[in-house]
């Protein structure tokens, strides 16, 4: 192993909460024993948590507001000192300090932002401080949310280079159509549509779909993925191991910093552009790294600057991808459709999606 590789275990509320709302201290104590642990391995250790809002929810006994939004920002807002309180408890006990990492889709919205974000979690993790990051329920509107802490760790994963991504959930494995454990997804025998079931948890906002959604994304990009029983001390035990636990997303071909970053950005761009069926094809051949060309384009959408992010779109409305414009709006409609111009999007700033 490379020295400081990176880990980052994302543990959910059903898995850290008892059904009553109190944090389960075995679950907590085990976690953080192994994740202690795994900092003596060599490992950097990004924890993504859940259950502030459920934190929250058990010893609250004021008055909750009755606005959705309210009720979460209040009960998010007491429960993240308990839930952090306690982290840094048993954390201190193996003489390691934890920050907090409060962030929202704002955060990943911009280079620059992104890049704060980044340098900041470097910082943490070059000084030895276990980084611990939630969504920031208390100031998040719906626009500004993530699915679900999946997503986040997901972002963090590819902010942060991660070897590992882990997502603790409350199930041994993802289950094929016929109810057996999938040891190793293969995109080219299982779907996403015929294993997850609609619907979300008590005490979580996401669900299965968003965890396959989100390992398929971070493992596309090079990271491995285990979706794992967080209550299972044999899975913590495994986390920095070869072994096999859970469901595996084996990494595929490592991306660049830029295009992790741009994975994060297809649904913030500030533009669209529509292709032709020849430039879409070329684009879809992954034997080849293809640059989009402005003969390529039918048509541009929005105003967007130099720099800025824009959606690829096929001729039937499908989101190809995104990439960074070498033009503005105006200079991109003036050279749509022509040859011999350098290309509206170069490959080394596109991302594509499956």
């Amino acid at each position: 192993m490379t020295p400081r590789d990176r880990l980052v275990v994302k543990v959910g509320s059903q898995v850290l909460c008892r059904p009553d709302g109190a944090l389960s201290m075995p679950v907590l104590e085990r976690l953080a024993d192994r994740l202690a642990e795994l900092r003596t391995q060599g490992w950097d250790v990004v924890l993504v948590t859940s259950g502030a809002v459920a934190a929250g929810r058990g010893p609250f006994t004021g008055p909750v507001p009755s606005n959705p939004v309210s009720r979460r920002q209040v009960l998010a807002a007491v429960g993240q000192v308990r839930l952090m309180e306690t982290y840094r408890a048993l954390f201190d006990r193996h003489g390691l300090s934890v920050a907090q990492v409060l962030a929202s889709k704002s955060d990943f919205q911009s280079r620059g932002h992104y890049l704060n974000m980044r340098a900041c979690i470097e910082a943490l993790l070059g000084a030895g401080v276990v980084p611990i990051a939630n969504e920031n329920d208390v100031v998040a509107v719906t626009e500004l949310m993530f699915t679900d802490n999946d997503e986040l760790a997901g972002l963090l994963a590819g902010l942060v280079g991660a070897r590992r991504l882990v997502l603790l959930s409350t199930v041994a494995a993802v289950l094929d159509d016929a109810g057996r454990p999938i040891a190793e997804w293969d995109d080219t025998v299982h779907d996403i549509a015929d294993v997850v079931q609609a619907g979300t948890s008590q005490l979580g906002r996401g669900g299965m779909r968003s965890k396959l959604e989100a390992a398929r994304r971070v493992a596309g990009l090079g990271t491995e993925v285990l979706i794992a029983d967080g209550r299972d001390a044999a899975v913590l035990d495994a986390l920095g191991a070869d072994r096999p636990v859970g469901t595996r997303f084996p990494a595929g071909q490592a991306a660049s910093p830029t295009r992790r970053w741009l994975a994060t950005m297809e649904g913030h761009a500030l533009g669209s552009v529509t292709v032709n069926a020849g430039a879409e094809d070329a684009l879809l051949d992954r034997s080849r790294l293809t640059s989009l060309l402005p003969i390529g384009v039918d048509r541009i959408e929005g105003e967007f600057e130099k720099g800025d992010v824009i959606q690829v779109r096929s001729t039937d409305g499908r989101m190809l991808g995104c990439g960074r414009s070498q033009y503005d709006h105006l200079e991109a409609r003036a050279v749509a459709g022509r040859r011999d111009h350098k290309p509206l999007i170069h490959c080394d700033y596109l991302y594509l999606v499956d």
